[in-house]
Parts: C-alpha cells; structure tokens; sequence
C-alpha cells in the first residue's frame, strides 16, 4: 500500500510565477461619490424644491372605523338574508292557501225573512183518497148513507149502528171490505173514491136482496 506524501515537504516541478496581480482600486466609488455630491450641490434651491414635494398626510383609519364598518356590513347583509328568508316564506303560504282554498262562489242574498205559512187545511181537492171521502170523526147523512150500504154486506158490518158517526166500528168495517174486496187505492179504514164505487157497484139502498 503506497504511503501519502507529506503535505509539509514541497512537491518537486517548475514553480509557477504570476504573470499579473489584479488589485480592486477602493478609491474609484469614493470618487464617484463625491462627483455625485458636488453635482448636487451646484443646482439651484429653486429646481430642488420644484422636484421635490410633499405629500399631503394620509390619515390611516382607526381601529373603531374598521370595526364600524365591518358591523355595518355584517348587518346589512343579515337584513338582506332574513328579507329574502321572509319573501320565500310569503311565497310558499300563498301558494299553498291558493291550492287548498275553495272556488269562489258568487254571493247571494238571503230572501227577506216573512212569517211561516199556516199548514194548508185538508180540503176535498187536496184529498189523496179524493173528493167526498169520509174518514173516522165524521158524522152527517153521507155517514149514515155509508153504514146503510156496509149493512147489505154479509159479515162486513153486523149489527151496525146507522147514528152517521164515523167511529172505530165504522172503520174497522171500512177496512174489512176493502180487504176482502182487494180494495188499494185508498188508505185502511177511510171511504174514498175507490171504496165508494165499489160499495155503490155492489149494493144498492132500494134494494132489500
């Protein structure tokens, strides 16, 4: 293994001499420095002011300034939310109250309040049974003609009274014929038209078969 050479002792070859030494000259900027100076100097006082002018003073904003108008922005932009927030809301109860509302119906007037009309009296021509019909609690001759016609009716109307009063008897009498007779038109137990021409057909008051 070679052994290094030692760093102290001189390497052998031609020794090498500088050819030019290059030394920077310090008194060259300090020169131009005082050029620069003395030209300054020789202007005019008036030039210098004319170039230079102050700048009027800008007055920084404070701190509450800032502060004020960042709370003013903040604000402004919270109303304008809540504003909107509100007109969407108006929008959309509208909308669904005019969905769910009934059509529009025209107003009418009531009629003018008159005082109730008495019931209509039964007379013969609003008679459902018909004209001349004779029911239970009438009494007169035609009463009379009826239980008179019932007494030539075998077991219709035994043993009859001919009073002319329209009582129970009378009735059930009444009823008795138009059942075995199939008598319809008229109600149960009340001589109407249908009973009486079927009584009259059947039976006659000069007859004595």
């Amino acid at each position: 293994m070679p052994t290094p050479p030692d760093p102290e002792r001189p390497q052998r070859g031609p020794v090498l001499e500088p050819v030019r030494v290059l030394r920077p000259r310090r008194l060259d900027g300090l020169a131009e420095l005082m050029r620069e100076m003395d030209s300054l100097a020789a202007r005019p006082a008036d030039s210098d002011e004319a170039e230079t002018q102050e700048l009027p003073p800008v007055a920084a904003p404070s701190r509450a300034t800032d502060v004020l108008r960042r709370t003013a922005v903040a604000g402004a932009v919270a109303a304008a939310a809540l504003l909107g927030f509100g007109c969407a809301l108006l929008l959309t109860g509208r909308q669904q109250a005019a969905a769910t509302a009934p059509p529009h119906r025209p107003a009418t007037t009531a009629p003018p309040a008159t005082a109730p009309a008495p019931p209509p009296t039964p007379t013969a021509a609003t008679d459902p049974d018909g004209p001349g019909t004779l029911r239970q609690g009438d009494t007169g001759p035609e009463v009379a003609e009826l239980q008179q016609r019932l007494l030539r009716v075998p077991d219709v109307y035994r043993d009859g009274s001919t009073s002319g009063t329209y009582d129970a008897g009378l009735t059930a009498a009444v009823a008795r014929f138009q059942l075995w007779y199939g008598i319809s038109g008229d109600e149960t137990g009340v001589y109407g038209n249908d009973t009486r021409r079927a009584l009259e057909s059947r039976t006659s008051l000069g007859d004595d078969s």
